[in-house]
């Protein structure tokens, strides 16, 4: 399976056009496609437009331990392409927008100072060029009052015309007079049937779903998918990740059923890999290098011998000058049998057993310790480990690895059941906990001859000697760990030290596998119920809108069905609304359904292509009709919106 590294976001700064432009001349008019995702500004008659950015801009905040002397360095408000790293600036990014709709004026002045001088114009107190501009559907005459406002009052343009996107779009493909758009938005989607050259009003849906929640739902499953990268898997990650490997399924409920299967999802996931800190391998060691290490080793093992059984020691000298106490207060008549209880003896003679086995366990330890320097020479003192480090006599060298690997993998899965078994034994319901009490319990109606268990203190000795025989076990079983891994060290080439190998794959650690999120993201355009949205889904709003029609009127739609916006570029839409598409309509019938040729320029193209139309100049708003009518005013025409005058206040004219 190929692994492809991530992308990040690749801005480029803008560079300042040169002005006036020799293509368009002083009289050449500004086109500003305003998208509440990217804004694309330039000259008419250009083949594409000279900006593109995103619309948001990053205002510092001001540190008020500064001292004002030191104001001067504040870095200054960035602007679009200007944000090299968004990720960085990501709570200090503002935008004009409210979904789809311009209500922060503030910030869209700033807008307009950056395309204009990004564009070179560098005429004094005005911008003496017409404007061509895209809004919304439905703009709230308020907000297009202050758009016209901000830009003859702050820019004094000498005109000003205003579009819609969708519209614009519709008309730089060539589409026909009659057809449904599906403008597909960064916040919204809107269904809008188009007859006879004009859209009818009463009959556009909209969908507060778009491409900013597919991005932020990818993101946020990512995120919970892998907890360990959650700060890696940033927004921009997942719009990147979404327009390159989303896709809209043919059929989801089949394609779940698909990546369900292992094979299916082997095949088609996608492996992304996360920067990481990639640790240099080691060089190969010489022969010289690995006796000397060889011999480190088997000091090591030695050591760690050694200090195991000087622990023990200590504790075994301990517990029986403790023992002999309580020998010298029995001889002496005191009463003992607190001291007897709490290391868990019947009586007077087994005590004596137990000292009598400690002090022969002493007398052992001791030797062993002792048994290296007999020869007077430090060089025997590895000894332990020099024969553990050699075969036995009867055993090839081939026979003793594979003996001790087995030995080893027995000891790991020895512990994981015994980890295992302590999560078990952590609930109290659990069958392992009840076994374990049951056993406890028969142990202790056994040992006292009585039914009365957990009634007195001393009743849980039986429960502290079985937890002290599992601690030795774990001692016992991590010292021959030890030992087994410094033979398969020396003796198997094939063997892999886990922290090595770990940090060998440490570039797996860091791999998004983007799988059924894939199809998962993009789906909610047609299911918003997944994001918890009670809205309907594209489909439903398509057929709810074909419904509001006459037959013969919903041939003329569905006949020319026309995809534009950024989400119609992720792959598989077309597909997914023909097989919705034949669901919903009667049998045999025809439809046709086309994306646009550049679903996110083609509404510049088509207000760029605009502005040589008499429509065009018929539509202009010049400033004296803008002093006359209000801001608000609109000139209607085929690509723009319709125009509903605000009602006047009547209260003027009501009287007692």
């Amino acid at each position: 399976m190929e692994i492809s590294p991530i992308e990040d976001l690749k801005i480029i700064p803008d560079i300042v056009q040169p002005y006036p432009d020799p293509s368009v001349g002083r009289e050449g008019v500004i086109v500003i496609d305003n998208g509440s995702f990217n804004c694309r500004a330039g000259w008419m008659l250009k083949e594409k437009p000279a900006l593109v950015f995103r619309n948001i801009l990053a205002k510092p905040r001001k540190d008020r331990n500064k001292k004002d002397i030191e104001v001067a360095t504040v870095p200054v408000t960035q602007i679009g392409n200007d944000i090299v790293n968004i990720e960085a600036l990501r709570l200090q990014l503002r935008t004009q927008f409210d979904r789809n709709v311009v209500t922060h004026y503030n910030v869209q002045e700033q807008i307009f100072d950056y395309i204009f001088t990004k564009l070179g114009i560098n005429s004094e107190n005005s911008v003496p060029h017409k404007v061509m501009i895209t809004e919304c559907l439905f703009n709230p005459n308020y907000c297009r009052s202050l758009m016209s406002e901000l830009l003859f009052e702050c820019y004094d343009i000498p005109g000003l015309s205003y579009g819609v996107d969708s519209l614009l779009s519709f008309h730089s493909n060539q589409r026909g007079k009659s057809g449904l758009i599906i403008a597909t938005g960064y916040h919204t989607t809107h269904v809008v049937p188009v007859l006879n050259g004009r859209m009818v009003v009463e009959n556009i849906r909209r969908i507060n779903i778009g491409g900013s929640h597919m991005i932020a739902f990818l993101h946020r499953c990512l995120q919970l998918k892998y907890t360990f990268h959650i700060n890696a898997i940033t927004l921009s990650r997942s719009e990147v990740l979404l327009h390159k490997y989303g896709e809209f399924a043919y059929d989801y409920m089949e394609a779940l059923q698909n990546w369900a299967c292992l094979t299916y999802y082997e095949q088609n996931v996608k492996k992304i890999q996360l920067p990481y800190n990639q640790t240099t391998a080691a060089p190969a060691l010489t022969m010289e290098q690995k006796f000397e290490k060889k011999k480190e080793l088997s000091k090591r093992l030695a050591e760690i011998n050694a200090r195991r059984r000087e622990e023990r020691l200590a504790q075994d000298e301990e517990l029986l000058m403790q023992l002999q106490q309580l020998e010298e207060s029995a001889e002496d008549g005191e009463d003992i049998r607190d001291g007897l209880v709490e290391h868990s003896i019947k009586d007077v003679g087994e005590l004596k057993r137990m000292i009598a086995t400690v002090n022969s366990r002493i007398e052992k330890a001791r030797q062993k310790m002792n048994a290296p320097c007999a020869g007077g020479s430090q060089s025997q003192l590895p000894s332990d480990s020099d024969k553990l480090l050699q075969p036995p006599a009867n055993m090839s060298v081939v026979e003793w690895v594979e003996e001790t690997r087995r030995k080893r993998d027995a000891i790991i899965e020895k512990r994981q059941a015994r980890r295992q078994r302590k999560q078990d034994l952590a609930k109290r319901r659990t069958a392992a906990a009840q076994e374990r009490m049951r056993i406890i319990s028969h142990l202790a109606r056994k040992e006292k001859g009585s039914d009365d268990f957990g009634m007195r203190d001393e009743d849980w000795d039986v429960y502290k000697q079985i937890s002290r025989e599992e601690d030795s076990d774990n001692e016992n079983d991590s010292e021959r760990l030890v030992e087994y891994d410094i033979i398969l060290k020396q003796y198997d080439s094939t063997y892999e030290d886990p922290l090595l190998t770990m940090s060998g794959n440490s570039a797996e650690l860091y791999q998004l596998h983007v799988g059924v999120e894939r199809i998962r993201a993009p789906e909610i355009l047609f299911q918003p119920s997944i994001i918890c949205s009670y809205e309907a889904g594209l489909a439903e709003t398509i057929e709810f809108v074909l419904k509001l029609f006459p037959a013969e009127q919903r041939g003329c739609l569905v006949d020319n069905i026309f995809l534009t916006g950024g989400c119609a570029k992720i792959r598989g839409l077309k597909d997914r609304l023909s097989r919705e598409m034949r669901e919903m309509l009667p049998f045999e019938s025809r439809f046709e359904i086309e994306v646009a040729r550049e679903p996110v320029l083609d509404a510049w193209n088509g207000a760029s292509k605009f502005c040589l139309t008499e429509t065009f100049r018929q539509s202009l708003i010049t400033r004296p009709m803008y002093e006359e009518c209000g801001g608000e005013y609109l000139k209607e025409h085929v690509h723009g919106n319709v125009y509903f005058p605000t009602p006047k206040d009547c209260g003027d004219q009501l009287t007692g």
